[in-house]
């Protein structure tokens, strides 16, 4: 597990602008984010790119890990990989580097988070009223886990090849871009 460190909200939010290192926030605690390797980076910036493209023309844009995400029902602040927000883009009061509305996120696995981003992330995430599609992109297997919200509750896919489909916006995205690219990249 990260190291971590006990404070209050008023704390994290006063710290984080200052200290310029990326820190999460959940339950009191603040986590510090470490950096990714080589091939995570490739494929989070896969993601920003193969969703810009799609969603040219529209009013949504995908963000990268400098965007600070607020989950209202939890009170925890995550940087995810990639997320799609779609306007009006909301913010916390007072707080304008907090979103609060995305409708789309993106993680891409690290041996040091896999447990975090499949479990309890998925926890706060799931509890996101705009949310409609939670991606876990795994760079050694090549797969993705894809959670999408339905009427009854969220519907799990394992998907090895073709699309992950993103319904709520009429687009896809596509496995082949999410690797592209990949062999020059160090995998470790």
């Amino acid at each position: 597990m990260r190291p971590r460190t006990k404070m209050t909200r008023e704390e994290y939010l006063a710290l984080e602008p200052q200290e310029g290192v990326k820190l999460e926030w959940v339950n009191g605690e603040a986590y510090a984010m470490s950096g990714g390797r080589p091939v995570h980076s490739a494929i989070a910036v896969n993601a920003v790119l193969s969703l810009g493209r799609r969603l040219t023309g529209t009013p949504c844009r995908p963000t990268n890990s400098d965007q600070r995400l607020y989950v209202e029902m939890t009170q925890a602040y995550f940087f995810p990989d990639v997320m799609v927000v779609c306007p009006p883009w909301q913010t916390v009061d007072g707080d304008v580097q907090s979103i609060t509305n995305p409708r789309i996120i993106v993680e891409v696995l690290s041996p040091s988070t896999r447990d975090w981003d499949l479990g309890g992330k998925l926890e706060h995430y799931r509890r996101i009223p705009s949310l409609t599609d939670y991606v876990i992109v795994d760079p050694d297997a090549r797969r993705v886990t894809h959670y999408s919200r339905a009427e009854t509750g969220w519907r799990l896919h394992d998907i090895e090849e073709g699309a992950v489909p993103l319904a709520d916006l009429g687009i896809e995205l596509p496995l082949d871009e999410l690797f592209a690219d990949l062999d020059s990249v160090p995998q470790g």
